[in-house]
């Protein structure tokens, strides 16, 4: 058996293929790669724009100039959170415990983080911290957002949510426009049999970032990254995950999570998914893999062989394994979908997880008029307006942060440590 696993080693002379093929000045991949990082000033110069604009007080004055009834929003926010009006760790479990907080033992190493996905629209943030203040609840320690990269832009959540991230202290991550499901950056059709998210099937049949829009992914990245301080971005495709693992690799400072949609939902997809972020991590071992997203179909055993690869190749402070605990009602998966009773299970083995909520708590959302559904990500800010569903979105909304705090109840009450936004629950 032992000969046998030997004949898996990779050779100097297939690792010496890759490397004279990566660095041939006449390989025009890396050259169109090349070209689009120094049409933003190269290396040394995207990091400095990034860090500019990724700067608290210079989003802040943007935001004034540019949306001020956010800006007192935030305002706001910062008051609440320098007078602690958000509940501590200590006596949320206090108040969930009671008595028996003595006769528990909770593990920073295991802790999990509460997970809100995705969180559309800067007002609906608001209305979820407002609500944690009330009920004595928790806001979540990481957030996804799944919206029009050029709308958000236009009116203003972009730079208010860029802002709120770091008053809150939780990470968090945007979605590209150019990503397979409907119109790219400069307006042109990403994938020309695709007429948007109504054909999100089309994931199975070849989309994601075809032929040219790699690159624009990653001059749609690049531009955010400049203008916006964005570091975390959603990845869906093989193509832009290698490039995103190239242009850390060349010295950008760019993090990405890799999506569901991605279909990891095997031991080996994760292993080759790990293998290339190994292959070209930096020399201080880092990776822009900041978060692994493993499909819905996944059980514990999948997610504790995906740790094992992780920690095998000294990923496990690096990279997050992202698990979906609830799904929208609509559009996604079969209902009921609930995967709280195998966190509870698994948290107690795998580190550096995250719960992540899509939808509300399965009986709740599922009563609701208009109960989750993964398409309304997809939809204009102004066509929801129109048709009369923006409340239902903020119901959903809500709807999740309260999934959030039904998850962080459980896992609490099974002595399983927490991560919450981590500037406001201390």
């Amino acid at each position: 058996m032992s000969d046998l696993r030997k004949k898996l080693k990779i050779t100097n002379k297939a690792l010496d293929a890759v490397n004279k093929f990566l660095t041939d000045e006449n390989n025009v991949l890396i050259y169109e790669l090349i070209k689009i990082i120094d049409k933003y000033g190269g290396v040394n110069e995207i990091n400095k724009k990034a860090r500019e604009a990724r700067n608290l007080n210079n989003l802040l004055e943007r935001l004034r100039a540019k949306k001020p009834e956010y800006s007192k929003d935030l305002q706001w926010l910062i008051d609440q959170r320098d007078n602690n009006a958000f509940i501590s760790i200590s006596d949320y479990r206090k108040k969930i415990l009671g008595d028996k907080l003595s006769e528990m033992e909770f593990d920073k190493d295991y802790a999990v983080t509460l997970e809100l996905s995705a969180c559309q629209y800067f007002p609906f943030f608001i209305d979820i911290a407002k609500a944690a203040i009330n009920d004595k609840n928790l806001m979540p320690g990481r957030i996804i957002r799944v919206r029009k990269m050029k709308e958000q832009e236009e009116d203003g959540d972009l730079l208010a949510m860029a802002a709120a991230m770091q008053i809150i202290g939780a990470t968090y991550v945007e979605t590209l426009d150019t990503k397979g499901t409907a119109l790219g950056s400069d307006g042109m059709p990403v994938n020309v049999h695709l007429g948007g998210p109504e054909t999100i099937t089309g994931y199975f049949g070849g989309v994601g970032q075809p032929n040219d829009f790699a690159l624009k992914w990653i001059d749609e990245y690049l531009y955010y990254y400049t203008n916006y301080g964005i570091k975390q971005v959603l990845n869906v495709n093989p193509g832009t995950v290698l490039l995103g693992y190239f242009i850390h690799k060349l010295g950008i400072d760019n993090e990405f999570k890799i999506s569901v949609y991605m279909g990891n939902d095997n031991p080996y997809a994760c292993l080759w998914t790990l293998l290339t972020a190994k292959l070209f991590a930096r020399e201080d071992g880092t990776s822009p893999l900041i978060g692994f997203n493993l499909a819905n179909s996944i059980n514990n055993e999948t997610l504790e062989l995906s740790a094992y690869i992780r920690k095998e190749f000294g990923f496990e402070d690096v990279v997050r394994l992202e698990h979906h605990v609830i799904e929208t009602q609509k559009s996604i998966v079969r209902q009921p979908y609930d995967k709280r009773d195998e966190l509870v299970e698994v948290a107690k083995k795998v580190k550096n997880i995250s719960a992540k909520h899509e939808g509300g708590d399965v009986e709740l959302d599922g009563s609701r008029e208009h109960p989750s559904d993964i398409l309304d990500y997809f939809r204009d800010k102004q066509e929801i307006i129109d048709s009369g569903h923006w409340e239902f979105m903020r119901r959903n909304h809500l709807d999740r942060y309260i999934a959030i705090n039904t998850t962080a109840k459980i896992l609490t009450e099974n002595g399983i440590d927490i991560i919450a936004a981590q500037n406001l629950h201390k």
